[in-house]
């Protein structure tokens, strides 16, 4: 088996260069960024070619000052309840699944009113969102793209050439056949359940849940009933 993966090109389902949590695993981002009391928690699970994710763990009523850097950010929720403010007063409250682009150069801080777990997505400089999304307002990312009947559709938030996000819905029985990206990717299921076969294993996923695929895995995903997900895909 493994003088076959060598000749494949592909790479151990056991996490990337780029990507810091294991391949070939259902896992949660709460469980791997718990919150300790009293304290902020921050640590990169990506980063390359301009691009990271972070991940935040905030206790409740501590907060990160607000700063401005020359790149757009996206956050997150996971968890809690968190209050994006800006110098100029400007407050902004998010709950669990609702997100929040900040575009370069603005001024943000984030508090926390409950313990709270979100990911902070930083982008290149020069990287140009979807349309559909606008900074400095509060949404849903699951609300982004409806579903159609016996149908995949899919909506590139960012297409570069080193980097995709994408948002994809699944009507009930569709889904993904098996293949391979010739990139790391990291799944987030954000409404109902699938079906992730990898490498020769099937598991199922839940909303709230995540997947990493390494380099060259071999995976398929089938939807239990109406699925959506967001797709982080490396190319670097």
């Amino acid at each position: 088996m493994e003088k076959e993966r060598k000749e494949e090109g592909r790479e151990e389902p056991k996490g990337g260069r780029g990507i810091r949590v294991k391949a070939g695993e259902v896992f949660d981002f709460l469980s791997e960024n718990p919150v300790i009391p009293g304290c902020t928690v921050s640590g990169e699970l990506f980063g390359e070619n301009g691009y990271s994710l972070i991940s935040f763990s905030l206790a409740s009523g501590t907060s990160i000052s607000a700063e401005s850097y020359d790149y757009p950010k996206l956050l997150y929720l996971l968890k809690g309840e968190i209050e994006v403010f800006k110098t100029d007063k400007s407050r902004w409250s998010l709950s669990p699944g609702e997100a929040f682009l900040i575009r370069e150069y603005a001024p943000y801080g984030v508090r926390a009113g409950s313990d709270s777990v979100y990911l902070e997505l930083n982008f290149r400089k020069e990287s140009a969102m979807n349309a559909v999304v606008k900074a400095g307002e509060v949404f849903k990312l699951k609300d982004l793209l409806p579903y159609q009947d016996g149908k995949i559709v899919n909506l590139d938030l960012l297409d570069e050439e080193r980097m995709k996000f994408v948002l994809m819905s699944f009507d009930e029985g569709t889904g993904l056949s098996e293949h391979s990206a010739p990139g790391e990717a990291l799944v987030f299921a954000l409404e109902g359940r699938a079906v992730i076969g990898y490498e020769g294993k099937e598991q199922e996923i839940h909303e709230g849940e995540s997947f990493h695929f390494a380099k060259n895995g071999r995976h398929f995903v089938k939807a239990k009933g109406r699925f959506k997900m967001a797709l982080l895909l490396s190319l670097g």
